[in-house]
């Protein structure tokens, strides 16, 4: 199995609910390495950028203003097949499809107010991992 990194965003639901601990821990006791973390608050140009990908789609700005409805955590997580486990313990987008005891069947308050995002492949990991920190900031 690969060693990997990949980007988690706590979102702005999540940290206003002081729920950033609790998500960290499912990381952890699932065997992910958190080897950079910061929080941010999102100006509407950082979002703009770091969801351009979704800029033609009809919840883009939706999206825009949520991410920057408050403050967000940024980390790197590290672990093998680290982008799929990721993925496991953030369970199904809507919460609704989530598998009991996975982020967003616990925390979500939406399919939009979902707690989190983590990175969908190992390329966008790098890049979006590069969106945030710069090499110095990632301490494995």
């Amino acid at each position: 199995m690969a060693i990997e990194l990949t980007l988690s965003i706590i979102k702005p639901d999540a940290t206003k609910r002081n729920l950033t601990g609790k998500i960290n821990a499912k990381f952890e006791e699932s065997g992910l390495k958190i080897v950079a973390q910061k929080r941010l608050q999102l100006s509407e140009k950082m979002a703009g950028e770091f969801y351009a990908i979704h800029r033609e789609r009809p919840f883009y700005k939706d999206l825009v203003r949520f991410m920057t409805s408050g403050p967000v955590v940024v980390q790197v997580l590290k672990g093998e097949n680290a982008v799929a486990k990721n993925r496991e313990i953030m369970g199904a987008t809507n919460p609704k499809d989530a598998v009991q005891s996975t982020i967003r069947k616990e925390f979500a308050e939406s399919i939009e107010a979902n707690s989190v995002h983590g990175s969908d492949n190992l390329e966008n990991a790098k890049n979006e991992i590069a969106f945030f920190f710069a090499g110095y900031e990632i301490v494995e």
